[in-house]
């Protein structure tokens, strides 16, 4: 999956336990499990928004893209070997 959830560095980062996080956002602690896990196909914006706010953070400091294809960058250019 191109999406990498970074959730547990922040918690290791702000030194806070996912039960804490759960109870600051409002959502269970299995929900927070599965985030961590990148289990889940979708998080709302405003549970997002509660979770930065809880861990003082960015979004992309959570969530983190990278391409499933690495051979070709992101502007979608292409690249050729050199010979």
């Amino acid at each position: 999956m191109p999406i990498i959830v970074n959730l547990d560095l922040m918690l290791a980062r702000r030194k806070m336990r996912s039960r804490d996080l759960a109870a600051a956002v409002g959502i269970t602690e299995q929900n927070i499990s599965l985030l961590k896990s990148g289990k889940v196909k979708g998080v709302r914006f405003d549970t997002l928004e509660r979770i930065c706010t809880a861990l003082n953070c960015q979004p992309g400091d959570i969530l983190e893209f990278t391409p499933a294809d690495s051979a070709t960058p992101p502007d979608g250019a292409s690249i050729t070997p050199e010979v």
